[in-house]
């Protein structure tokens, strides 16, 4: 007799549950479909961050090569934006400046996040002394005008790239702490927080790991905001002869240069990088709402 092979029972497939990255692409794919403006600002974004990574690499010119022979000619053919009052080419200049305004935006927005939106966090969750030495800290920051306090660092400490940076992460300081705060303090004694406590959790783990990501969707947004504000002051502190030092490209020096010969007609000296300035802080702004659809659906208008 035959022995019977004893036939494993058919279990039905489970479905494939759609990744968290996919899930998120998915939906951003949705929001940027919906909101024109969001999508509009999306794509601004990918322009400038194309132009800060490949800028330096594909413009047709030197932008440090000065050719006095070619001194303040308009916009051509061969200098698309013209030339300045050394000859230089203003559209290289423009696009190789995308770089460093980017980097001067994404550095100080992460340094005053790791100092202000942890800070923040820390007072509204624990409260006591750690509330009041930062409400402290963020109200004396907040006496001064924001950018007199600015020129003041860059003027103690040296106007470097560094320097500007330390300075535009110190005067926002008090906005992140502020929105920080009050958001962890809203959420500290909620019910997974109250269910995290009682599972055994470390008041350090049930900061970092429960109430940091449930206040993340507000401080992206923030963050995106203050990437503009950030660009704004870099240029600012460069436009007064106190932020990044000549030759090297940055917008706002390209505004002070060309702003002496807005009256004898040479306007394109001032012009293409103000509007390079313009769009960067346009896009950051808008981008605000959209990446509040993405990180947080709930929040939706």
């Amino acid at each position: 007799m035959n022995a019977i092979t004893p036939i494993a029972a058919e279990t039905p497939a489970t479905p494939r549950r759609t990744s968290s990255l996919v899930a998120t692409l998915q939906h951003t794919r949705y929001i940027l479909g919906e909101n024109r403006v969001t999508a509009f600002a999306f794509g601004l974004l990918i322009v400038i961050v194309f132009a800060a990574v490949f800028g330096p690499y594909i413009v047709p010119h030197d932008p440090l090569a000065s050719n006095t022979m070619q001194a303040l000619k308009p916009p051509s053919a061969a200098n698309w934006f013209g030339t300045d009052q050394l000859g230089r080419d203003i559209f290289s200049r423009v696009v190789v400046a995308t770089r460093l305004d980017l980097f001067i935006a994404v550095a100080s927005v992460a340094l005053v996040f790791a100092m202000g939106g942890l800070a923040g966090i820390a007072a509204g969750y624990f409260g006591g002394w750690t509330d009041r030495i930062v409400g402290r800290v963020a109200d004396t920051i907040m006496a001064f005008p924001l950018f007199v306090l600015a020129m003041g660092i860059v003027a103690a400490l040296g106007n470097t790239v560094q320097n500007i940076i330390i300075a535009t992460a110190i005067v926002n300081f008090p906005l992140y702490a502020r929105v920080a705060r009050a958001e962890a303090n809203i959420r500290r004694e909620a019910g997974f927080v109250q269910a995290a406590r009682l599972s055994g959790n470390s008041e350090m783990r049930i900061l970092l790991v429960h109430i940091l990501p449930n206040i993340m969707p507000i401080m992206i947004v923030q963050m995106s905001l203050t990437m503009g504000y950030a660009i704004l002051n870099a240029a600012g502190l460069s436009f007064i002869g106190m932020g990044v030092r000549p030759p090297t490209p940055e917008w706002g020096i390209m505004v002070a240069e060309g702003a002496s010969f807005m009256v004898s007609g040479e306007w394109w000296i001032a012009l293409f990088p103000g509007l390079a300035l313009m769009i960067a802080v346009f896009c950051f702004n808008l981008l605000g709402d959209g990446l509040r659809d993405i990180v947080d659906p709930q929040r939706r208008t």
